[in-house]
């Protein structure tokens, strides 16, 4: 039987990504004319590593400095989210090999400074981590999200 990939191993095989391609006529509405990038892997893992301690950002940040490296409209919303839970769970495996430095996932978080469910631990793990390092937080309805999100943003320019 073939053995399953690593997490590692996932998120470092970026197939043919980056490819840039241009917005198909269903989704102009939302996207805008001009042309997206389907980010590689790597690269929004190499972006999420970015972001020091005390600092944070969001799916939307990331993309947009995405669509910025790559000169396009935008980067596709599906394939950074997917590829954010890809490199949080190989942080999750570095961590149990006992990796020094593994990739801080927990302090991308979704649109609006929503906790990410789908991160390994689940919210309860993401709030804990980010209580850890001074962040606030607060719950609408059934979310949990940051407080004063855009003192705590990261720029990556």
């Amino acid at each position: 039987m073939k053995q399953r990939k690593t997490w590692r191993e996932k998120l470092s095989d970026s197939k043919d990504l980056p490819k840039v391609l241009d917005i198909p006529d269903r989704l102009r509405a939302k996207w805008g004319t001009g042309n997206f990038v389907i980010p590689a892997p790597i690269e929004v893992d190499e972006l999420m590593r970015r972001v020091p301690k005390g600092k944070l950002t969001t799916i939307n940040h990331i993309r947009m400095a995405l669509a910025r490296k790559h000169d396009t409209t935008v980067a596709c919303p599906l394939t950074t989210g997917i590829f954010a839970w890809l490199a949080a769970n190989a942080a999750e495996e570095d961590a149990s090999e006992k990796k020094k430095r593994v990739t801080p996932y927990w302090r991308t978080l979704k649109a609006g400074g929503v906790l990410n469910e789908k991160y390994p631990g689940g919210v309860t793990a993401q709030k804990k981590r980010l209580l850890a390092e001074g962040h606030k937080l607060t719950k609408k309805g059934k979310k949990h999200l940051v407080a004063d999100l855009e003192k705590s943003l990261f720029d990556f320019d």
